[in-house]
């Protein structure tokens, strides 16, 4: 039994958001998906509208209103508050400033030393050290506020480069466990690892225009899913973290599409395949190709 989930937080606040509009408003089905969409998942009215609809959460009357006269309030569990001190453990966490204050007598649920990840490169950025925090702050706040950055890194020669840049955006890679920043210089499109950046200061008075970003059109597949023991709800919540489009088609039959960056293909396939006849990818060729060939060396090392 899960006992408490982020993904199904969403869906507490989504609804919790539809019975106020229901207190105070007419609510309609438009009104719901608009609503699971900000709060939740733009998918996620596939299970809550039904639900509502079909009486199954006796929440919502089928005329739109509600039986509820109070406004609902989630405070926050005791199983929340050891998770959430669980999460600000993580080392990546203190990047971002945040702190643990209201949660000094809270034991976290689990601990970083609790986590065997497999998979990933053991040369991860070097989180803890305060030069990396203080030039990873800078460099999000450029991001944010779009301020040009006077940044020197060292390359893999070890030799150090200073360049004037205008940064786009942090990304993250959980195979290597690095931070990378996407930045346009008046030259060049740079991939810079945080890692290697040795000084960087923001230089709003910069005078130069950036190369404009040809952003590649990102990766691709379609699966057909059939809902049986809850496969739509495990389906969603494993690809929550992937943007992706679902509908369905027929009685218990979904079209599921997701996106995704290319380095993340091989642990696509895998998750994929983790759910069995449930799901069957239909496009794009490639991504069928590689199904087929996992199949294949799965079956051969079963039986060489």
């Amino acid at each position: 039994m899960t006992l408490f989930s982020e993904l199904y937080g969403a869906y507490y606040a989504a609804v919790a958001e539809i019975i106020r509009e229901a207190q105070q408003n007419e609510l309609t089905d438009a009104k719901i998906r608009e609503i699971c969409t900000q709060y939740a998942f733009p998918e996620s009215h596939m299970t809550i509208l039904p639900a509502i609809r079909e009486q199954k959460w006796q929440l919502i009357r089928r005329d739109g209103t509600t039986p509820i006269q109070n406004p609902p309030a989630m405070p926050m569990t005791t199983l929340e508050k050891r998770w959430l001190k669980a999460i600000l453990l993580d080392p990546r966490v203190r990047l971002f400033g945040l702190s643990l204050t209201g949660l000094d007598d809270v034991t976290p649920l689990f601990t970083p030393e609790d986590i065997v990840v497999y998979d990933r490169y053991a040369d991860g950025d070097p989180y803890e050290e305060e030069a990396y925090i203080k030039n990873f702050r800078v460099i999000l706040s450029a991001v944010r506020t779009k301020t040009p950055l006077k940044l020197t890194y060292r390359t893999q020669k070890t030799r150090d480069v200073t360049l004037l840049l205008m940064p786009e955006y942090l990304e993250y890679s959980e195979k290597d466990d690095k931070f990378r920043l996407a930045a346009s210089s008046a030259k060049y499109n740079s991939m810079i690892n945080l890692a290697r950046v040795t000084s960087v200061r923001p230089d709003p008075e910069a005078d130069f225009v950036p190369k404009t970003r040809e952003v590649p059109e990102k990766p691709w597949f379609t699966m057909i899913l059939t809902n049986e023991r809850n496969a739509l709800d495990r389906v969603l919540h494993h690809f929550a973290h992937f943007e992706k489009r679902a509908e369905r088609i027929s009685g218990d039959k979904y079209r599921i599409t997701v996106s995704y960056d290319r380095w993340d293909e091989s642990e696509l396939v895998i998750r994929v395949l983790s759910f069995g006849p449930m799901v069957k990818v239909t496009a794009p060729a490639k991504f069928v190709a590689l199904i087929k060939n996992k199949l294949t060396d799965q079956y051969n090392l079963m039986h060489p």
